[in-house]
């Protein structure tokens, strides 16, 4: 049985390749043209070393000049050993460019927008061969705005194994991608993707986890919870949203849809306006308990504005339960360039 393994490479660029059975990584990625570094190929000089974010493997045979015991507990390989057992997320550790690879790009029609509030706004594609596009869920690809010349990222909102691709925009006045989707975006329109980027993604659950989001931060929060229905977690999974106004909630329903069908999925979700209808009013942080903290021994996967996530982290680190792990995606707005003065 063939494995996909996925390759983060240190300037965000992600390529996924097949490894076929008995097949190490770095033969693969050499058929793939992918030119992962390496010299001896036989796990004696550790020039390929590279660490395993997710997934099982065989670490084939080595000396320990090449990768010490405490490297292979810690969770590093030798990809010219490796030989997966499952699928496989590899931090390779070098720049795509000088594996001689780059993003893939990819054509895409749109085939649904949703205006869900004057602030949010939601579009899903049809890429043409869509099996190409893979991705880990958590990422992001950039996206060129129709008559622009410009690129904005965007995480998927959907899962990998999803046909179609959907996004969440925080609509901003004077912003690109903006003003394409609020005033001119029709079904059938064509855009460019270029990806998957991003090392903000979903790793093997192997405790509990708190999923905290802000606004359109959501998106790559969904992408994680679609995973989850195939992956089925064995750990609590407690995920906390917040936005500013009411009308900035948005995804509910579909929070509830995974609630119900993924199992020690909890979530909440509050407004920070004073005036709002919303059962809790104020930020994220009043909503973390000591049940969603597991003494510690807890992930956490955070996307939102950088405020939000500094402020989480400043929250955590104050109240003594810091995370094992913390992954976080900070998005900002376009800066909208003004006119020079006449």
């Amino acid at each position: 049985m063939s494995h996909n393994v996925a390759l983060g490479f240190e300037d965000g660029i992600t390529r996924f390749i097949k490894v076929d059975p008995m097949q190490s990584v770095v033969e693969a990625a050499y058929k793939a043209r992918i030119n992962i570094p390496f010299d001896c190929a036989d796990g004696a000089c550790g020039t390929c070393k590279a660490f395993c974010e997710s997934g099982t493997y065989d670490g084939g045979e080595y000396i320990d000049d090449a990768l010490t015991e405490e490297e292979a507990e810690a969770g590093y390989c030798l990809p010219c050993q490796v030989v997966p057992e499952s699928d496989l997320v590899l931090q390779i550790p070098t720049t795509s460019q000088a594996a001689k690879t780059a993003a893939g790009k990819f054509a895409a029609t749109v085939s649904d927008v949703q205006h869900y509030s004057d602030t949010t706004i939601g579009f899903t594609l049809e890429v043409e061969d869509r099996e190409t596009l893979s991705f880990l869920s958590g990422q992001y690809v950039n996206i060129g705005v129709p008559g622009a010349h410009v690129e904005r990222s965007y995480s998927f909102s959907t899962g990998p194994d999803e046909k179609h691709i959907s996004f969440l925009v925080r609509i901003t006045d004077g912003g690109a991608m903006s003003g394409y989707l609020r005033d001119r975006a029709q079904v059938g329109d064509q855009l460019e993707l270029t990806g998957p980027m991003g090392s903000f993604f979903l790793r093997d659950i192997k405790r509990p986890a708190l999923l905290l989001a802000g606004g359109t931060g959501l998106a790559p929060l969904l992408s994680m919870l679609e995973k989850m229905t195939t992956t089925a977690p064995a750990h609590p999974i407690h995920l906390i949203y917040g936005v500013t106004t009411d009308v900035d909630l948005v995804g509910m329903e579909k929070l509830e849809h995974y609630a119900g069908g993924i199992d020690n999925l909890t979530f909440d979700y509050c407004v920070a306006d004073p005036e709002s209808s919303a059962p809790n009013k104020g930020y994220v942080t009043s909503l973390i308990k000591p049940e969603h903290v597991n003494d510690g021994d807890y992930d956490v996967y955070l996307c939102g504005p950088p405020p939000m996530v500094e402020a989480v982290k400043g929250y955590l680190k104050s109240e003594g339960i810091e995370p094992a792990n913390f992954y976080s995606e900070k998005f900002a707005l376009a800066v909208v360039e003004e006119p020079a003065a006449a």
